[in-house]
């Protein structure tokens, strides 16, 4: 195992994966969210949102930017973001305060208004998806941790079907990860059950 692979250990002593200790911003998250069971269509709204909008950035940036996403996008109400308009996107295109990608923003906007035409709530949708007990193999270190995963590519495809957008398969699982529904807490990390 490599230096980079190995176990970090923080001020709290606290052994965490790899990743969690590049940033104070990335070991609360890691700390208090990360792999975390999560529900309700407002914060699994806000998870796909903030995923699709960390596509090809480094989750740092969308981390830092959270609050700033939650003011411009209304808190992430689905029925709220549902109801923008132009006027709205082109607001948003000048927040600099989040990130300023037209087709993103435009995605986050038409991803809502799907949502009230889905024939089960959102976050039963996401999370029919979750491997069941025991289908999730812990990894051993950070390079055991897959990009995609069957489940993945399954959700990004029932999305897409229903017309969603900016969801692929890598965004997928990262929500996945985040959200509860795999844990890729590598063994030896505090929270690795």
């Amino acid at each position: 195992m490599s230096d980079a692979q190995a176990l970090v250990t923080a001020e709290e002593d606290l052994p965490r994966c790899p990743w969690a200790n590049t940033a104070p911003d990335y070991a609360e998250y890691h700390d208090t969210e990360w792999g975390v069971p999560l529900t309700g269509e407002i914060a699994m709204f806000e998870r796909l949102c903030l995923e699709s909008f960390q596509s090809g950035l480094s989750w740092l940036v969308i981390l830092r930017k959270r609050d700033a996403f939650r003011r411009a996008f209304a808190g992430f109400d689905p029925a709220r973001v549902a109801e923008f308009d132009s006027d709205d996107v082109e607001r948003l295109l000048t927040d600099t305060d989040i990130v300023r990608n037209r087709a993103k923003i435009e995605a986050v906007i038409a991803n809502a208004r799907l949502i009230p035409g889905l024939e089960i709530a959102l976050d039963e949708l996401l999370w029919s998806f979750a491997p069941a007990p025991g289908e999730h193999t812990r990894p051993s270190d950070i390079s055991e941790v897959p990009a995609t995963s069957d489940a993945s590519r399954a959700m990004a495809r029932e999305l897409k079907r229903r017309g969603f957008s900016f969801v692929g398969p890598t965004t997928c699982y990262a929500l996945m990860q985040a959200t509860g529904m795999v844990d890729d807490h590598v063994a030896g990390c505090w929270l690795a059950s």
